[in-house]
């Protein structure tokens, strides 16, 4: 197991200026979050949630704003900062390593665990899921994101779709920053067994549609995402 996070100095070096367009980003905020949100239970008041790795915190605010008791953990010491100046004492936000047992956790102590766009970075699901099931409650929900298992294949042009490897792409889309972002690609059995394994029982999938904010805001990509997907959202019940 790695000393730190993969892409811990990734994100380290691009925290702020993600944190500065993340809420207008269009393969963000009019295509990802959307879908994720969808698969959110219809009422989150009341609910405990667990925002595994909530980066500048978007998505705990949306869920405070709907009424849920928020603990928001984040690797990258500068997300938990900006999450913290975001959020307030609104949400308990700490530093935490996905990779690792959550120990400071109780078992049986949240509704829902949401983890968007963050487990590209986890090797070993195995671990990471089984404390994920620990933390639920009976009949709680685990609500995550990934890139889809079909994109990451074509665009990293990999010689053997089965086999879980460690990948790397230049983000550009934080000018002027470029960051290499490291990230573990895997088929689409690698996404869903370990989930089956931990004992969570699959209740839906969902391969996005960009919505018509996205349309506007960048066309090009729209036509493409309208023609194969970029990210798989999943929703699964303890």
């Amino acid at each position: 197991m790695a000393d730190k996070p993969i892409a811990l100095n990734a994100y380290e070096a691009l925290a702020e200026a993600y944190a500065a367009v993340v809420d207008t980003k269009p393969h963000n905020a009019f295509y990802e979050r959307p879908a994720t949100l969808s698969l959110l239970p219809e009422e989150v008041r009341g609910k405990r949630v667990l925002d595994a790795g909530c980066g500048p915190g978007v998505y705990s605010q949306w869920l405070i704003e709907h009424g849920a008791e928020v603990v928001a953990v984040d690797a990258s010491p500068k997300m938990v900062a900006l999450a913290k100046q975001r959020l307030g004492p609104s949400a308990d936000v700490r530093q935490v390593d996905l990779c690792k047992p959550l120990t400071f956790l109780e078992s049986a102590s949240f509704d829902i665990v949401l983890s968007p766009l963050v487990l590209e970075y986890v090797e070993d699901w195995g671990l990471t899921f089984a404390e994920f099931y620990r933390v639920l409650r009976p009949a709680g929900h685990f609500i995550f994101s990934v890139t889809h298992p079909f994109f990451d294949y074509i665009y990293f042009k990999s010689s053997n779709y089965f086999e879980t490897e460690l990948v790397g792409s230049e983000w550009r889309g934080f000018e002027p920053l470029r960051v290499q972002m490291p990230s573990f690609r895997r088929s689409l059995s690698a996404t869903l067994n370990p989930l089956l394994e931990a004992g969570f029982r699959l209740e839906r999938i969902l391969e996005p549609q960009p919505t018509e904010e996205f349309r506007e805001a960048d066309p090009k990509h729209y036509e493409e995402l309208s023609r194969q997907p970029c990210f798989l959202c999943i929703r699964a019940e303890k």
